[in-house]
């Protein structure tokens, strides 16, 4: 009898979730980061419509990630 130390399955869907959690966070909070730097540079411009649609996409990617971090807590905490 072999036995198993680690279930393939298991470690192979732990990986991808993971490497998809990473880049999905990463691009979620880039989008924040761009939508306050449009937000700056379109303020400077004069150009008020704009800056605040950019300013809107900025708090909606900070929000998008404070909650993938909160559902990820939650996720990591609870008993399966």
């Amino acid at each position: 009898m072999i036995a198993t130390l680690v279930e393939g399955k298991e470690l192979l869907e732990t990986v991808v979730f993971s490497a998809v959690a990473g880049i999905g966070v990463t691009f979620v909070f880039s989008v924040a980061i761009w939508g306050v730097a449009r937000f700056v540079d379109l303020s400077r411009n004069e150009r008020p419509l704009a800056a605040g649609v950019a300013a809107f996409v900025g708090a909606l990617g900070l929000l998008a990630t404070a909650g993938v971090v909160v559902f990820g807590i939650i996720v990591m905490t609870s008993k399966s």
